[in-house]
């Protein structure tokens, strides 16, 4: 029974209250003061130390029992304490001037400070040359395990006891015991195991506040502290206390192992608690509170040289993965027979990661090498797969989460790693780990079976630390991260070599297309995400300030102006595109009331993808001031001619007439530099803006090395004046009015764009932003049509559109990769809009989705 009349049982022994127990070690002794050192609380104990009993000193000031200048200097390390979870210790410190030195420590605890005392000594070892010299040795280990193994030394060294280990966590919470140094005849716990419950999770809390834990006697009497409920009928919090007793469920535990006394000192690495030295001792052991502190401290310095030493040995294991990942691609280069090999496969790629076997599945071949399941199960894991995120290594410990009946073969495989090495077809190289044959060892049964001990009918910790085996079944050893970063090097490996095998009697020219292809969709896709993103932010993040407000409109235009470029590019598969889109797409969306302003002539010519970004932005500068301070800001017009000079290069002339007067600008902005230095920076060329009085006249001349022109025969596709455009169209609320809308999109961002958008034409959202999500507002209500984002994190909408079709909604996908997208087989006919949504694209995919005109609803 713990203080408060909280009850330990075997359901519950995790919510154990250890910090709010109520007592203390009986090696010192315990105050409680208020802010102005005025004693409220006390242990039992304190006569021994002070001559009175608690009821005396509680109510009195501090300063009528200690020596003054002391109560100066604890005073001054009280302003030490800057966070909650700091403790300050003052060492040989003098009650009174004639009694032994106590060494002290002081917390806060709520409201209250916490004063613990326990007899110490005068002063005088170098406690900055000690830990040195401990680090010294430290730093000399040229392995981790030498390093675990000295760091051990070097605690049961300072602190004496009979075994200290180094005790790890993994990352399901079970520890291992990774090193330990004793003394000889008390056995080995070396690689022992021990279940997560070993340790509560309560108990892993404090051990990540208070760095360091010790219990002095398992059979020393607690003293309790006095009175056990303050005013609000709380019970002390001893979370940071050096002197709070201990849990009898953890003290009955000692003792079943012979241990008298016991310390534990945490190792945090990156922030968590990765482990800890777990001091144990045979006979009661009360090591002075000054050496605990320099094991503290030594623990602290471990800790950091720990951190360092696992990154370099990550960094340098993917070094080593990616030297191996050259080595494949050079070795296919010279001979590509090497891919149709699995053993050869299977070689190089297990000494990266490790594994017990490989399957390659390529156009629905497959060949194994090593222990794999069977053919007829190998299909149907390659099947599963498929449903996963196309594109990306996907990893599993347990096989039988993945395919029904995994466990009839997971003695020969019950994990994987899969690495995709096309979109489509889906074909893999397949890692299979078996099934965990070698025996874990662990410090008892981890399932913790009652039995009636010392507390009554309740859970009892293991009564011997006798081995005994577990196989564990259905699983393998988890891949870790850094294996799952190395398998992505792989892939893309993996890719570019299939891609060279993926035609042996096509041409060469074929297989660069299709790589391209292949890279290009991924690229266009991630693109159009982040362009999206980033719109969407700029919009959701508009202020009300006027002249910030004018300042996001500007960046939302330049980044819109580039999307509009960048979807222009790639649906001719970044390859060059014709200037008349880009004028058109650049004048109509700033001119589109004056769709007569603005008269283009010249002959149809293509611009390579860097050239066409390139002019996205000056043109976008150039129209967009001349909406706000030139001739397309009043009635006046603007000419934009191009054509190719004697040395084929593009020469464009910019000219504005019939506009307000011009003057020489005083000061030159960030859309004038883009005017002025883009062309000559980016391309090589030239470009002179004139401010004329009767209007601006700007000419730029464009490399021939960026132009083309298109094939003989093949018409400009645009001609101005223009149509009106349909990127972004004005607020028109009765257009969807009525209709319901269910939106699927996993980016925040841009689902609150698409909501914004479709909200100002009159419809009602709801939005979902995974599967799961998606289905449940399908069984509340039906919406009258649907938005699907194709790629859902690591899912897909498939299984959605799929409801969608039986349910006869009807929807449309919307996708980065645009029309590029794969689609099954039977929604292969369904339109995919391309992000960024706008407010052009979405209204005609409503349109062309529902067959009329909402408007004409």
């Amino acid at each position: 029974m713990a203080d408060g009349g909280f009850h330990v049982d075997l359901t519950n022994c995790d919510r154990e209250p250890i910090h709010l127990l109520g007592a203390i070690q009986p090696v010192g002794f315990l105050l409680a003061l208020s802010a102005d050192w005025i004693i409220s609380r006390a242990s039992e104990n304190v006569a021994q130390y002070f001559g009175h009993e608690p009821e005396t000193l509680i109510g009195n000031p501090l300063s009528d029992f200690i020596d003054p200048r002391l109560l100066h200097d604890l005073r001054n390390r009280v302003a030490y304490l800057v966070n909650s979870d700091t403790v300050e210790r003052v060492f040989g410190c003098h009650l009174r001037n004639d009694e032994q030195p106590f060494d002290v420590a002081l917390h806060f605890s709520a409201n209250q400070i916490i004063l613990e005392a326990e007899p110490g000594s005068d002063l005088n070892s170098d406690a900055t040359g000690n830990v040195r010299w401990m680090m010294a040795r430290l730093d000399g280990q040229t392995t981790l395990d030498a390093f675990y193994r000295e760091g051990a030394r070097q605690i049961r060294a300072l602190l004496g006891y009979d075994r200290v280990m180094v005790y790890k966590f993994a990352p399901d919470g079970h520890g291992e015991v990774v090193a330990e140094a004793c003394k000889p005849g008390i056995g080995n716990f070396k690689g022992l195991h021990y279940p997560a419950s070993d340790i509560p999770k309560q108990a892993r809390a404090l051990y990540l506040r208070n760095l360091i834990r010790i219990i002095h006697d398992v059979d020393a009497e607690p003293v309790p502290v006095v009175p056990p409920l303050d005013e609000n009928k709380q019970p002390i919090d001893l979370s940071l206390s050096v002197l709070r007793s201990v849990s009898p469920i953890h003290l009955e535990y000692l003792r079943n192992m012979g241990v008298a006394a016991s310390l534990s000192i945490s190792i945090i690495v990156d922030d968590k608690l990765w482990g800890l030295f777990a001091c144990h001792h045979y006979a009661p052991l009360s090591p002075d509170f000054h050496k605990r502190s320099l094991a503290e401290l030594f623990s602290q310095m471990f800790s950091l040289r720990l951190e360092s030493r696992e990154r370099r040995e990550l960094v340098e294991y993917e070094r080593r993965a990616r030297d191996i990942s050259d080595q494949l691609l050079g070795a296919v280069a010279s001979d590509e027979t090497l891919l149709k090999d699995p053993d050869w496969l299977a070689d190089i790629l297990t000494r990266t990661i490790p594994a017990d076997g490989v399957g390659v599945w390529i156009n629905g071949s497959y060949a194994f090498s090593g222990t794999t399941p069977p053919t007829d199960d190998f299909r149907r894991i390659v099947r599963a797969l498929n449903a996963t995120a196309a594109g990306k290594v996907f990893a599993t410990d347990h096989i039988g989460s993945l395919v029904d009946g995994a466990e009839s073969f997971a003695r020969e495989a019950a994990g994987l790693l899969a690495i995709p090495i096309s979109r489509s077809p889906r074909d893999y190289v397949v890692l299979f780990r078996s099934e965990m044959k070698e025996s874990v060892r662990w410090a008892g049964d981890p399932y913790k079976p009652v039995e009636y001990g010392p507390n009554g009918p309740r859970l009892t910790p293991r009564q011997s630390f006798a081995e005994w085996q577990e196989q564990v079944e259905g699983k393998s050893a988890a891949f870790t991260p850094s294996q799952l970063r190395v398998a992505e090097t792989l892939r893309a490996t993996l890719i570019e070599v299939v891609l060279r095998l993926a035609d042996e009697a096509a041409s060469e020219r074929h297989q660069a297309n299709a790589r391209q292809e292949l890279l290009i969709a991924e690229l266009n896709h991630r693109v159009r995400n982040i362009l999206g993103v980033i719109r969407g932010l700029i919009r959701q993040s508009e202020p009300d300030k006027e002249a910030v407000k004018e300042f996001v409109k500007v960046v939302d235009g330049r980044i819109h102006a580039l999307a509009r470029a960048h979807n222009q590019i790639t649906d001719d598969h970044w390859g060059p595109a014709p200037l008349e889109a880009l004028i058109e797409a650049e004048a109509a969306a700033f001119a589109v009331h004056k769709q007569n302003s603005i008269i283009s002539e010249g002959p149809a010519v293509l611009l390579n993808p860097q050239a066409y970004s390139t002019m996205a932005l000056v043109i976008h500068e150039l129209v967009t001031n001349s909406t706000k301070y030139g001739s397309l800001s009043a009635d006046g017009q603007v000419s934009l001619t191009w054509a190719l000079d004697d040395n084929r290069d593009l020469v464009i002339d910019w000219r504005e007439s019939g506009g307000p007067a011009v003057r020489q600008p005083t000061r030159k902005g960030f859309g004038t530099t883009i005017i002025e230095r883009s062309v000559p920076y980016d391309l090589g060329g030239a470009a002179k803006i004139v401010y004329e009085v009767g209007g601006v006249h700007a000419r730029f001349c464009i490399p021939k090395r960026h132009v083309s022109e298109p094939p003989a025969g093949l018409k400009s596709r645009i001609r101005l004046p223009h149509a009106p455009h349909r990127q972004d169209v004005p607020v028109q609320p009765e257009l969807l009015a009525g209709l319901s809308v269910m939106l699927v999109e996993d980016s925040l961002i841009i689902a609150m764009d698409a909501e914004d958008i479709l909200q100002r034409f009159g419809a009602s959202l709801t939005t979902a932003s995974t599967p799961d999500a998606a289905h449940d507002l399908l069984d509340d209500s039906q919406p009258d049509f649907a938005i699907l984002d194709i790629n859902l994190g690591d899912q897909t909408s498939f299984g959605i559109a799929d409801r969608l079709k039986d349910m006869g909604v009807p929807f449309f996908f919307a996708s980065g990769y645009g029309e590029q997208a794969n689609l099954p087989m039977e929604h292969r006919a369904r339109p995919v809009v391309q992000k960024p949504y706008t407010s052009g694209n979405l209204l005609r995919a409503v349109e062309d989705l529902l067959g009329v005109s909402p408007a004409g609803r």
